[in-house]
């Protein structure tokens, strides 16, 4: 039996508990002063699930822990697992993903075109990317494949459409697939499939781009931000005076080589109904070569004959660029910042630089490339240099915790979900710049995202199913992981502590919590967890006050 507890002298309240270090804007003369926090640097295990993935589940770290006798062995291992996802083999997203019904997913761009893009209702015109937004949630907390979900992500940061908008809106999943398809392939492929993909085609305007109306949308964004950058960028200078590498080459690009580029894409765009141009109206990539622009050009030091074969051109200036030395250091960078830090150390980059440009033509060039950075010394010791986005933080949240949520198309609490998530910034594909979410912390630890990222975790713990059931099961699980007559305050929170930050925390922090949970009583008594309500409130308040630890924002 649970034994009688005694009357609490005070209980100690959210407000408290968030008291206990203020800003410095907060603090005044004579007030206490901030404790030196001691929190351990947490194990490899750690720091690759909660880099190159999400966040640990449940047994996670030990399964990462039974790889090798070295933390280099199993981070191998794992790495190496990782590397090569098997969609057959996923028994906790699989049957989720079936229990979701979506229907949109694996449609070719023709049938999306058909059935989506021409659909009667709004409802099933929007369906395809509101499914891949749902999906990706899907994917994120449940597929065992963690790292081809984060890199799935950092390559739709990187060739970012806003999906949320008349064509796109019907056709995403292509573009979805396409870099899902390629994100452990090539990325001279990867290339040309983004630009041949309908919802880019229309998000940057290639899809208009005529010998008679060129439109320069695309051409710029490829050089500016999908292949060389903005950092080999040489102005507005004439071609022949950008200064050549050692193989001739020149070391940027300048205006010149995107209008030149711009006459090499005309003609790429995708079948819509237009009668006049006929055009077959399928929704997918169409070459018109009455548009193509079929005179000599230049790019990149490049000379184009006129009238080459069908695409050739465009294919060309693809080729010079994916082999560039310049799109090697800059997608090099990218990566690095992504996987190890905002500012990743100069050899490291040049390394993977290297490396990417070398094998510009393997198949599995992006594989080898992130093998490289995720075993580097420079990963290993990066703990501390990274923080969770909204989408990183939540998902994390909702794997710790084993939380289900049905993530389906027409779903009240899904709504819900969305909406209120939406708040953080953070929607995937809902950026509407080509540029992409940011990846720098500083843009990430500003009030406005890191306030809804609270709400948000307060809204996880509370929210229950048509039947009352909460879908974070905070009792539950505590229940079944401490043996009655061992629910104290200590013991649970040492529980969600492993649970969800897989490590230990700084002793101060572990006491603040102990004390909330305890509510002024002795914090080694047992607690009637299971049939007391006030004890349950306060535990699903722990939980999310855990979410909210600055602790829980590191990845």
């Amino acid at each position: 039996m649970t034994e009688p507890l005694p009357a609490p002298p005070r209980a100690r309240t959210r407000r408290d508990l968030l008291a206990t270090q203020p800003s410095p804007q907060m603090r005044r003369p004579g007030a206490r002063t901030v404790r030196t926090r001691t929190a351990p640097v947490p194990s490899l295990a750690v720091l690759a699930l909660g880099r190159a993935g999400f966040g640990a589940r449940p047994g996670d770290i030990a399964a990462f822990q039974a790889l090798g006798a070295t933390d280099a062995q199993r981070l191998a291992a794992w790495v190496d697992l990782q590397l090569f996802p098997n969609v057959n083999d996923d028994p906790l997203y699989l049957p989720r993903l079936v229990a979701a019904g979506y229907n949109t997913l694996w449609r070719t761009s023709s049938q999306l075109w058909q059935t989506n893009f021409n659909a009667a209702t709004w409802e099933e015109r929007i369906r395809p990317s509101r499914e891949v937004l749902l999906v990706t949630f899907l994917r994120a907390v449940h597929s065992k494949w963690q790292l081809w979900e984060v890199m799935s992500g950092f390559w739709h940061d990187h060739f970012n459409v806003y999906a949320y908008e008349y064509t796109s809106e019907s056709l995403f999943p292509a573009l979805d697939n396409v870099l899902r398809q390629h994100a452990f392939g090539n990325f001279r492929q990867m290339l040309e499939a983004v630009a041949k993909s309908t919802p880019m085609l229309y998000y940057l305007d290639n899809y208009t781009s005529s010998r008679g109306g060129p439109n320069e949308n695309f051409s710029r964004e490829l050089f500016e931000l999908h292949t060389l950058g903005a950092e080999n960028y040489w102005g507005v200078i004439p071609q022949s005076q950008v200064p050549r590498d050692d193989q001739g080459r020149p070391l940027g690009y300048v205006d010149a080589d995107i209008y030149e580029a711009t006459r090499c894409f005309t003609g790429w765009t995708y079948g819509y109904d237009d009668s006049w141009q006929q055009i077959p109206d399928t929704g997918e990539f169409w070459y018109h070569e009455a548009w193509h622009d079929p005179y000599p050009k230049r790019v990149l030091g490049l000379d184009l004959n006129a009238y080459q074969p069908a695409q050739k051109d465009g294919l060309d200036v693809l080729d010079a660029l994916a082999s560039h030395p310049g799109t090697g250091r800059y997608l090099a960078r990218k990566l690095c910042r992504h996987l190890v830090s905002d500012q990743p150390p100069t050899a490291l980059v040049d390394q993977v630089a290297a490396q990417f440009t070398a094998l510009w033509q393997a198949p599995d060039q992006l594989r080898q490339v992130v093998r490289t950075i995720l075993l580097s010394p420079e990963f290993a010791a990066s703990w501390g240099q990274k923080v969770r986005r909204p989408f990183d933080l939540v998902v994390a949240a909702m794997r710790a915790s084993e939380m289900e949520f049905p993530f389906k198309v027409g779903d009240g609490d899904t709504d819900t979900f969305l909406w209120r998530y939406g708040q953080t910034g953070h929607t995937p594909f809902a950026w509407r710049p080509p540029d992409g979410y940011s990846d720098l912390m500083a843009d990430w630890l500003s009030t406005e995202p890191r306030l809804h990222c609270w709400r948000m975790a307060n809204w996880l713990v509370e929210v229950t199913d048509d039947l009352g059931h909460f879908r974070l099961d905070a009792i539950g699980k505590t229940l079944a992981a401490i043996p009655v007559g061992q629910r104290s305050a200590e013991r649970i929170v040492d529980h969600w502590i492993g649970r969800v930050f897989g490590r230990s925390l700084d002793p101060g922090d572990r006491e603040v919590l102990v004390e909330f949970m305890a509510a002024g009583y002795n914090p080694t008594f047992n607690l009637p967890l299971d049939a007391d309500e006030d004890t349950q409130d306060r535990l699903r308040s722990l939980v999310a006050l855990i979410f909210n630890m600055p602790d829980f924002v590191w990845r």
